[in-house]
């Protein structure tokens, strides 16, 4: 990474949009380059908008883009593709930015690059958008395929994907929905403050914020401040959307039980569950990687929540070291495609595919197959995954179901919210959607009881 990206929230895009093509994650590159950056608080806005809305609506964008380039855009120069996407987005989707000023700056980037023979070629490019984008014969919501791939800005295998789960009018609601940007929500920690009390901070240090639809201790920012959050070194917050929320309270968690939260980090359902048990309950949590042990570890002194053992462990072994038949409550919120967070990650639109899907649906079976006998009789196994796709969530109950006949599914809606009602399914499972519900990410939770 060059010094040039302090100076210049453009550049820093660029080189961010190329570490991520390179593999990286999107949010962790982008966090590392914002705090060793020197950009003011109104540049970091724009690189966050310019990486993010690239990534989010690459679909939208290439369309746009092969309406006015005579040559394939796969046949591109990356680095020249990568600069067109970063001028188009700014052309289709900011209206605040002038349109000489999106190209332009894109033209003096490619200079900097040194990519002065094709300087030529992109200013014609993003000139002919700008005079033409009004007649972009966008399609229509009729054709759901086309208009999930290239107004919603999903590949082919995820369009799919939508249209098996959803009839055509709701698969169209929700690819819109998932082409937005995502709201930020915070989890207020109850066990330091409430939520009229942190609304309140808020308010004083002019953020303004309104509590979530659902959750009893979810916020939802509407416009930051420049300052940052009040509390935060407090450990008056955690930030976690709202589905993710319920998660804690699905599994009906009480003091004085022993929990177990399997595939824990970075800790946010976990000392969550620390918090609705007033810090009166033993939990282990689990994970495989050790750095991501450690914060959980960081997040609980942060926030207050004692009794939480956090142990290296890959799931995929039987944990030999845990006793069978021990545990009140089982949290399993397993390794998925996080479909349902791609308004948070995403490249995942683009780096994954139908076969990931298969192989981490092979490992969340693996993983609950491994944790059931740890459940007492009586006692409750929540499986949750950030993600609709089918294998990943009907499929796994059916399987699990037909291999466990000492569990049964647990109905959901009988021991909730009566205004939660709308979150669950006929069979009593949970289905979040950010087009219905809120603008909560896409979850799936499924309650087993031992008999």
């Amino acid at each position: 990474m060059s010094s040039r990206p302090d100076d210049s929230p453009r550049r820093a895009a660029y080189e961010i949009l190329l570490r991520v093509d390179a593999g990286s994650f999107s949010d962790l590159v982008l966090d590392t380059v914002l705090r060793r950056s020197s950009l003011d608080a109104r540049d970091r806005g724009l690189v966050t908008e310019l990486v993010y809305g690239v990534l989010r609506l690459r679909g939208r964008i290439d369309f746009a883009l092969e309406q006015f380039c005579t040559q394939q855009l796969k046949r591109l120069q990356p680095e020249v593709l990568r600069l067109l996407r970063l001028g188009a987005y700014q052309l289709l989707e900011l209206d605040r930015v002038p349109a000489h000023a999106a190209v332009n700056s894109t033209v003096e980037l490619a200079r900097e690059l040194e990519l002065d023979q094709a300087t030529g070629f992109i200013n014609g490019i993003l000139r002919s958008l700008e005079r033409g984008k009004a007649e972009i014969d966008w399609p229509q919501p009729e054709n759901i395929r086309r208009y999930l791939q290239h107004v919603c800005s999903m590949p082919v295998w995820l369009s799919k994907e939508v249209m098996r789960l959803l009839p055509n009018t709701e698969a169209r609601a929700f690819g819109e929905a998932l082409a937005l940007a995502a709201p930020q929500t915070l989890r207020v920690n109850t066990l330091k403050t409430t939520r009229e009390k942190y609304l309140a901070e808020l308010e004083y240090a002019d953020f303004q914020a309104h509590a979530c639809d659902f959750t009893p201790e979810g916020i939802i920012i509407d416009q930051r401040a420049e300052a940052r959050l009040p509390g935060d070194e407090e450990g008056l917050y955690q930030v976690q959307d709202e589905a993710s929320i319920l998660i804690g309270h699905l599994l009906d968690v009480q003091p004085g039980q022993n929990i177990l939260d399997c595939c824990a980090a970075p800790g946010g359902k976990t000392t969550h569950i620390a918090a609705l048990t007033e810090n009166q309950a033993g939990i282990v949590a689990l994970d495989k990687h050790a750095q991501r042990i450690e914060l959980i570890e960081q997040g609980a002194v942060r926030l207050g929540c004692h009794k939480i053992t956090a142990k290296e462990w890959d799931l995929t072994e039987p944990p030999a070291f845990l006793e069978e038949q021990s545990f009140d409550r089982v949290l399993l919120d397993a390794p998925c495609s996080g479909l349902g967070v791609l308004r948070r990650n995403p490249e995942s639109r683009w780096n994954k595919s139908a076969v990931n899907v298969r192989e981490l649906a092979q490992l969340q079976q693996e993983i609950l197959f491994q944790v059931a006998p740890l459940v007492k009789p009586g006692g409750k196994l929540l499986y949750s995954v950030c993600s609709f796709a089918l294998l990943e969530t009907d499929e796994i109950i059916k399987d699990f179901l037909a291999a466990h006949p000492q569990f049964a599914l647990d109905d959901l809606r009988e021991q909730t919210d009566p205004e939660w009602s709308e979150l669950f399914t006929e069979q009593g499972t949970l289905r979040s959607y950010p087009h219905l519900h809120g603008g909560m990410d896409a979850f799936f939770a499924a309650r087993f009881v031992r008999k």
